[in-house]
Parts: C-alpha cells; sequence; structure tokens
C-alpha cells in the first residue's frame, strides 16, 4: 500500500489544506519517502516550517489556493459549506486514501454517537481473538500514520463524517450506529450530514457487509434497492444468542445503559462477520476498561458521585447517559449553539428526575431561560464559566446522588474540543474545597 500511495502523490500538485494533527500527519507521510517534492500547505492560522519545498497560504484567504492544485488533501475541520471547488479539482482526504490503497480488512465505524465506544469494542473483540489489528481514525490517530507499520491485518476506523465526506471507497464491513442533527454549521443542514454519513455504505459491493440500529429506519437516508452488500440490523435486545454478551455488559459498569448495549451487539456482530467466537467476544466485553469523557466516573467527593460526559454533544447523548445512571441529581450542560432544535430537550429536562440543571453558555443559558419563561420550578442555576458550575454542583448536588457534565451542544464557543473541556472539568472537581 505505502508504494501505492507514494505514486499517487508522485503524480499530482498536492495541497495539504488544514495543518493540524491530521495534516502534519500527511506531510511527514509525503516527506518521508518524497522529501524534494512540491507541495502547498494551506490554513487559515500561520504555519511555521522550515521546508523550501513548501508553498505557504495562510491566512483568511487561505482556501484561494484550492483551485491551483490537482489534490487537495483536507482535514476533517474544514468546511466546504459556501466554497465552490473546480470540478477538475480532486478532493480527498486521509480516510478516502486509507479505504483506496490498504490491503487491511477495513471495518469501518460511523454514527452521530456510540462511534468510540463501539470502535474500540470491535478492537478488543479482535485482539482477544488474537488477530493482528490496529485501531485508527476520529479518535484521534490519523490513518496514514499507521502506514509503514505493516503487522495489522485488520483496520478497526472509526469515522466522522468529516472524513466521510470526500470518500471514494467503503469498507468492507461497514457500521452506522445512529443518525440525529449534528454539525449543522459544517453542512448545508442536516441532508448533507447524512449524505456524508452514508458514503460508508456507498461505495460496497457484493461481499461487503452493512451493520445498523434496527431502531431507526435507514430507508429514508438511503436507497436499499439498489444496494449490494449484506444489511444486518442490530436492535437495543440484540439478536438469538446475545443473551451471555447482553449478560457480560450488564455487570461492566462502564458500559451501563441501554444505548451501550446496543454498542456491545453491533460490536459482536461486527465481530461475528470476521469468525470471532462468541467465547472471544464475551471476554473482550468483560474487560472493557471504558472510554475517557464518555459517563467517564470522575469519583465520590464530599458524598457526590461525579462523572464526565464531555462528547455528549447532542440532547439525545445526554437523556442515554441520564437514564444509564439513574440517580443524576445534577446536571451540568450548554455549549456552543450550532442550529440544533432543542425544545424537545428542554421538554425532557422538565419531565426527568434530575434537580438541579446548571447551564453553561450559550446553549445552557439559553435553555435555562426558556424553562424558566415556562414555569419550570426546577433548581436553575445559570453559570458563566466552568468553575460557577462546579461550585454550584457541589452546593446544590444531594450526598449519595450523581453530577453529570454532559454538554448536550460542542464545546467550541470557549474550549479547544471536547476533551480539553473534559479535563478542565475534572481538575475543578478534584481540586474544590468547602
Amino acid at each position: 500500500m505505502f508504494q501505492q500511495l507514494i505514486e499517487y502523490f508522485k503524480e499530482r500538485s498536492v495541497l495539504i489544506l488544514g495543518f493540524g494533527r491530521e495534516g502534519r500527519s500527511t506531510y511527514n507521510v509525503i516527506r518521508h519517502s518524497l522529501p524534494e517534492k512540491q507541495i502547498g500547505i494551506a490554513d487559515m492560522r500561520a504555519v511555521e516550517l522550515d521546508d523550501p519545498n513548501v508553498t505557504l497560504h495562510c491566512g483568511e484567504d487561505y482556501l484561494d489556493a484550492v483551485e491551483k492544485y490537482d489534490t487537495v488533501i483536507k482535514t476533517p475541520g474544514i468546511s466546504f459549506r459556501d466554497v465552490m471547488v473546480p470540478s477538475e479539482v480532486e478532493v480527498t482526504c486521509q480516510t478516502d486514501l486509507f479505504l483506496r490503497f490498504s490491503k487491511c480488512t477495513c471495518i469501518g465505524i460511523t454514527g452521530t454517537k456510540g462511534k468510540t465506544t463501539t470502535s474500540t469494542l470491535i478492537y478488543e473483540m479482535v485482539k482477544q481473538a488474537g488477530k493482528k489489528a490496529c485501531l485508527i481514525g476520529n479518535m484521534g490517530v490519523p490513518v496514514l500514520d499507521t502506514l509503514e507499520n505493516g503487522d495489522a491485518e485488520i483496520a478497526v476506523i472509526e469515522m466522522s463524517s468529516h472524513q466521510l465526506e470526500y470518500t471514494t471507497a467503503s469498507p468492507h464491513i461497514a457500521v452506522m450506529t445512529n443518525i440525529y442533527p449534528e454539525h449543522l454549521d459544517h453542512y448545508n443542514g442536516f441532508s448533507g450530514y447524512v449524505t456524508a454519513k452514508m458514503n460508508i455504505i456507498r461505495h460496497q459491493v457484493g461481499c461487503d457487509y452493512f451493520i445498523c440500529n434496527a431502531e431507526q429506519d435507514f430507508d429514508e437516508f438511503f436507497n436499499f434497492s439498489k444496494a449490494v452488500p449484506s444489511v444486518i440490523k442490530v436492535g437495543k435486545n440484540g439478536g438469538r444468542g446475545d443473551e451471555k454478551i447482553i449478560a457480560a455488559a450488564a455487570v461492566n459498569d462502564r458500559l451501563k445503559g441501554i444505548h451501550n448495549r446496543q454498542n456491545v451487539c453491533v460490536a459482536a456482530t461486527v465481530a461475528r462477520c470476521l469468525g470471532i467466537s462468541d467465547d472471544d467476544i464475551i471476554k473482550a466485553v468483560e474487560n472493557f476498561k471504558g472510554i475517557e469523557n464518555r459517563m467517564e466516573p470522575i469519583g465520590e467527593y464530599y458524598g457526590i458521585k461525579f462523572y464526565n460526559d464531555a462528547i455528549a454533544t447532542i440532547p439525545h447523548a445526554v437523556e442515554c447517559a441520564i437514564e444509564a445512571l439513574e440517580d443524576v441529581d445534577t446536571l451540568i450542560f450548554g455549549g456552543m449553539d450550532r442550529g440544533i432544535d432543542y425544545s424537545g430537550f428542554e421538554k425532557y429536562l422538565e419531565k426527568c428526575k434530575v434537580r438541579n440543571l446548571i447551564g453553561m453558555p450559550d446553549t445552557g443559558v439559553n435553555i435555562c431561560n426558556a424553562l424558566l419563561e415556562r414555569g419550570c420550578t426546577k433548581n436553575l442555576i445559570i453559570a458563566n464559566t466552568m468553575e460557577e458550575a462546579v461550585d454550584a454542583a457541589f452546593r446544590f448536588t444531594r450526598k449519595g446522588k450523581s453530577c453529570i457534565m454532559s454538554p448536550a451542544a460542542s464545546s467550541y464557543n470557549v474550549y479547544k474540543d471536547f476533551e480539553h473541556k473534559g479535563n478542565h472539568y475534572k481538575e475543578l472537581v478534584k481540586a474544590w474545597k468547602e
């Protein structure tokens, strides 16, 4: 694969669009084998790079560089929502290049929520079976970083909608955990988001598999009458023979909730498609250590149990966490407004058992104000900072109960990303004193 990809780069004028983690990874791959190749790098921010064979396009007009190159390797965070790309310019990304050139058996996992948990479970099941695998993609490992390590026979790839938007190949096993409105600021509405997601199946062939959530009707998103892969729908209770696997998940504290039960059943279905035994599947479920920022237990402080759920950027994910933990007394929520409709979430917050609702800018403040206008009698607290939110949580949460920070929004209005937000929350909780 590696040499094929280098030949691909060699024949084209290449622009690396975005120079964050993935952009730097692409640069390193090209430079490793083609040290003299002239390439372009475009980014809104200034790029400091001592390389005479690089042309930099930085600043507000960085997207103008797109039309000057044959091939644009776009990093996920850059939106082309209002950008007109000339038809002769090929737009691709690391995920697309890996799917096109890799000799691994590729398993792709996407969905609005549950991607990382499901991907990690699949990876653990594959490892438990003694197969050589890598876990790469959206969880923070650029897929091309694995190119020179040819040991993996199975690549488990978490794929965001941004990474799928410009793919022209699909994995052998494609997984769709669910689809809910998300990233609407990146696309032209929900339909654009769905179109990007469905690229995971669009290029599959007859020997491939599409494994999806049986609780959702994917027929409205994709014309399955023309689809050629085997379609397997997995419900929240799994299927026949899943009882032991579900029982193993039920006793693992890091797999609480109906949503995680379904993640386990989806992962088990993938494993079976790979010929992995139920014994290995169950061992992997029993040993699963959980994912940081996903219903992550921080510890008990002053009699209160604290959880970090910073990855929950949509209302549905917050609701799943509250129902899974069962004893949530305080919810800290809110973040950047991306145009999501919160009317249903407001009704849920009114009816659920959570007593203290701590809203942070921007969406949390707006929701608290809306609930106040509706006459909601719960303890509604507006916190302008995470420090204020954590302080209020300690003051109002009953001993023996739980407090969870689960935003129902992205973190970019204040933080670099959800991990930055989650880490700040954890630091404040651990450092708080009466």
